[in-house]
């Protein structure tokens, strides 16, 4: 019998666990991707579905076991040691991608790209969905529909936003999982979890900067070719009153982040 999984807006809705077995839309650069996600074993990453089939727009893939927090974020998925694991899984997929060469000639994903590009394929949308956690630490990454060519750091400011996170008092009110986190401290942690350079923690601050700007762009695509229901719901938690608040208030954290990165 056919189980739909949920967690995902882009699939919600097409995607199916079979078994051990995924069923999902396949974009058109999918067969690339299999072929990135079927040599990171072959460099020690084994926490990514492996590829099985490709047919009909669809895709199958293995089904990583684990535990992966849904909204309303579990406590577990909050803690301290859960976020530093998370930015230790990150480096050990990066350590694997940048063994393989990315390959040429593919259209890869621009929806939440890194607009610097890279040498290295990225999954560039590290949220809490799309990781899967196994005995309280994170394990696994799913749906690299995203992957693109970008810097390591582009990976970890995407993950800062969700997992720290790295938003305004008015929007992490709006999450009750989100209460009483210090998204300076947290930030602290992800980086030292990554095992993360000076160099990178003095950048880091403006690469979040750099995805809040791309994540806003991306949203305004999927509301123009959404329906009125969607924007009512845009329109309801803030609308681009909330983004405006969020980017103010993070170039006046800036220097608290960068205190609590470095010192």
């Amino acid at each position: 019998m056919d189980e739909e999984l949920s967690g995902g807006i882009t699939n919600a809705g097409a995607v199916f666990r079979r078994g051990e077995l995924v069923d999902r839309p396949a974009r058109p650069n999918a067969a690339a991707i299999h072929r990135f996600l079927a040599a990171l074993p072959e460099h020690g990453f084994t926490g990514a579905p492996r590829p099985v089939g490709l047919t009909d727009g669809r895709e199958q893939l293995t089904y990583v076991s684990g535990d992966v927090a849904l909204l309303p974020y579990p406590a577990w998925s909050m803690t301290d040691a859960a976020l530093a694991s998370v930015g230790a899984l990150l480096r050990r997929l990066h350590q694997a991608s940048s063994a393989i060469p990315v390959e040429p000639g593919v259209t890869w994903a621009t929806d939440l790209a890194d607009p610097r590009g890279g040498t290295m394929l990225c999954h560039s949308d590290a949220c809490v969905e799309n990781i899967v956690f196994r005995d309280g630490e994170a394990y696994g990454l799913i749906d690299f529909d995203m992957a693109a060519p970008g810097r390591p750091l582009w990976d970890v400011a995407m993950a800062a936003r969700y997992w720290v996170p790295v938003s305004d008092p008015e929007t992490r009110a709006l999450f009750p999982s989100y209460a009483g986190l210090d998204p300076a401290r947290r930030l602290r942690i992800l980086a030292d979890g990554y095992q993360m350079s000076a160099a990178d923690r003095a950048e880091l601050p403006g690469v979040i900067e750099d995805v809040i700007v791309v994540e806003r762009a991306e949203l305004a695509a999927r509301l123009e070719a959404g329906g009125a229901e969607m924007r009512r719901g845009f329109d309801k938690h803030g609308g681009w009153t909330a983004w405006d608040r969020l980017q103010d208030w993070l170039v006046d954290q800036r220097p608290a982040l960068l205190a609590a990165l470095i010192d």
